[in-house]
């Protein structure tokens, strides 16, 4: 098996690396020769285009910065649409938007080639160690016949529905990432402002529920994701708090509007009558507005 790998920065030379190390035939392309030196000397061979590479292989990788460089890879002067042939099978690992993705698969399936969106968590570290999860979205027999690559460069591979899931599922886990690392970070600064010591919140944090991720790994399971709304921690004792952590923020003026955000929705529902259910109804309001049920089916696979 044939393999291209196109982008060769900081995730993408040690996902690359893998893949020599497993003893695929492997040939890199990248923006900047440089940047593919270190793959080359471990026994890569260089393609001076994406569109020369294409003339090569039987897969392609591909792992870019974002939407504008993945549109060049595939519809530039020198872009694989160019070259590629019937059969081949193109994964891209850029965290892309969905839109562009789709549109790929879309023009590339035209040309007989089947096309898997496989964006990556674990990072560059997840990288060096194989220590990756592919969100895979896209054929699930193609899938099927590209797993030697993916399992080559990562340990867990998720099929999560057509191209582009692979994308949104990234984006959202991101997102959240990110939104819970603001609320950490501004609940920690008004600890520290009030005179406790860094070091001492960082490590409750890390002992206590927030730590062990309690909220996604058990209480959510057991209550929204079930519809199960029997009080473990009732909404009248959650709102409580949190209008106390917010009293104390605005007494130390410290900027806490994730908290803000969320007292918004749990006054809301306290006054639809839900004071006494479990706090996680208030959760509900987000279905509401968004036209979804976040209810989970344990044995889905």
């Amino acid at each position: 098996m044939q393999v291209g790998f196109i982008g060769t920065g900081n995730i993408g030379t040690p996902m690359a690396l893998q893949l020599i190390n497993k003893g695929f035939n492997l040939y890199v392309n990248d923006i900047n020769f440089s940047a593919a030196e270190f793959l080359i000397n471990k026994g890569a061979i260089w393609a001076n285009s994406p569109k020369d590479l294409t003339e090569k292989v039987d897969i392609i990788c591909v792992c870019l910065p974002g939407p504008i460089e993945a549109k060049e890879v595939v519809f530039g002067e020198n872009g694989i649409m160019n070259s590629i042939k019937s059969g081949t099978i193109y994964i891209d690992h850029t965290t892309n938007s969905i839109e562009v993705i789709r549109d790929i698969s879309t023009q590339l399936n035209i040309k007989g080639v089947e096309v898997l969106d496989a964006p990556v968590s674990g990072g560059v570290e997840g990288a060096k160690t194989r220590d990756l999860t592919f969100l895979v979205g896209g054929d699930l027999d193609t899938l099927n016949n590209a797993r030697p690559v993916l399992d080559a460069m990562g340990k867990t591979v998720l099929h999560v529905g057509p191209v582009g899931s692979g994308n949104i599922c990234k984006l959202m886990h991101n997102c959240a990432n990110f939104s819970l690392s603001l609320a950490t970070i501004q609940c920690l600064s008004v600890a520290v402002k009030a005179g406790l010591d860094p070091s001492v919140v960082i490590e409750v944090f890390q002992k206590s529920a927030l730590g062990r991720n309690f909220d996604l790994q058990v209480r959510l399971p057991e209550t929204l994701f079930k519809g199960d709304f029997e009080p473990r921690f009732s909404l009248k004792l959650a709102n409580k708090d949190l209008n106390l952590a917010i009293d104390l923020a605005k007494s130390l003026g410290v900027n806490f509007s994730m908290a803000e955000t969320c007292q918004i929705d749990m006054l809301e529902a306290i006054q639809k009558g839900w004071d006494n259910m479990d706090s996680s109804i208030f959760l509900t309001l987000q279905e509401e507005k968004a036209g979804v049920l976040l209810r989970h089916n344990k044995n889905q696979k």
